[in-house]
């Protein structure tokens, strides 16, 4: 067992993915693959080198039996035809499937405000006695040495604080897309304020924040049901700020490089990213990327 204070997470994996339409209305778009896996399972993988015990999957209601599926189903019809076909060694990337901590699944409360918080206030009876647990969007990917997990709670643990907030700079382009932070003056890294998806003359900085967040369940008193803000909806980081005016909260500059996968043009440039630091298939790309130039 770990002898993290840290021991849950939730990934929020309840949106639509209506960009990727046909596709998703097949199956979650946090379950495109990134190479050979989906990208939710980078995202317990994270978790996993953190030392998280448990990661809560919220989902839409009617995907909840595709992720049972993939991260339970045992697939032994594939594995006796690995056997007999003597290529069981491209079974040993499903054990490690089987290998990863606890996951547990549950249907997104669709009673509550549409947002970004909604998936995160369904869990809350799961995390709410815990000193602090992890958030992380579905749909972001950080390509790192380290885990960008195992570094915000090594962060946290190091300097307990009321929350921490994993941010990148972004370019003036980018500004309307995320939740923006001000760092309060006089200090390194506490956060002054948070805006969600403010216009580039309105925002505090370029430092936005992004899917990996160390929270305490002080979150909890701001992330409420009736508490919605732009465009009626129930936004994580309306919370983040609350809590960042009442308490401290820190940012954390992981090192390594955030991309998100939210539409089709974003989702291929991560997966080549991803691929070019494959140490199987890097090479390979790289030299038709150079045939293709």
């Amino acid at each position: 067992m770990s002898d993290r204070k840290i021991k849950r997470a939730i990934i929020t994996a309840a949106g639509f993915g209506s960009r990727f339409l046909p596709i998703t209305k097949t199956f979650p778009k946090e379950m495109l693959p990134i190479i050979d896996k989906p990208i939710i399972q980078y995202l317990v993988e994270e978790c996993a080198e953190a030392g998280i015990e448990e990661v809560i999957i919220v989902a839409a209601p009617a995907e909840v039996t595709k992720f049972e599926d993939y991260f339970y189903g045992s697939a032994t019809n594939i594995r006796t035809l690995m056997i007999r076909q003597g290529k069981l060694d491209r079974w040993e990337k499903v054990e490690k499937v089987f290998k990863l901590p606890k996951i547990t699944i549950v249907p997104q409360d669709d009673r509550l405000p549409y947002g970004n918080g909604r998936p995160v206030l369904t869990a809350k009876d799961l995390v709410e006695g815990d000193e602090a647990f992890v958030v992380m969007w579905g749909d972001d990917l950080v390509l790192s040495k380290e885990s960008a997990v195992k570094q915000i709670v090594d962060f946290y643990e190091s300097d307990p604080c009321d929350g921490v907030l994993a941010v990148q700079e972004v370019p003036d382009t980018e500004i309307d897309r995320y939740g923006m932070v001000q760092i309060k003056e006089g200090t390194k890294n506490q956060v002054e304020l948070v805006i969600e998806k403010p216009e580039k003359s309105k925002a505090p900085s370029n430092l936005a924040s992004y899917g990996r967040y160390v929270l305490t369940p002080k979150i909890f008193e701001y992330l409420k049901g009736d508490a919605t803000g732009l465009d009626n909806e129930l936004w994580l980081q309306d919370a983040n700020h609350k809590v960042a005016q009442e308490g401290r909260v820190l940012v954390k500059v992981v090192d390594g490089e955030w991309m998100t996968t939210g539409d089709p043009i974003r989702y291929m440039k991560s997966h080549i990213k991803f691929m070019l630091n494959h140490s199987k298939y890097g090479q390979d790309l790289k030299n038709f990327i150079k045939e293709l130039a």
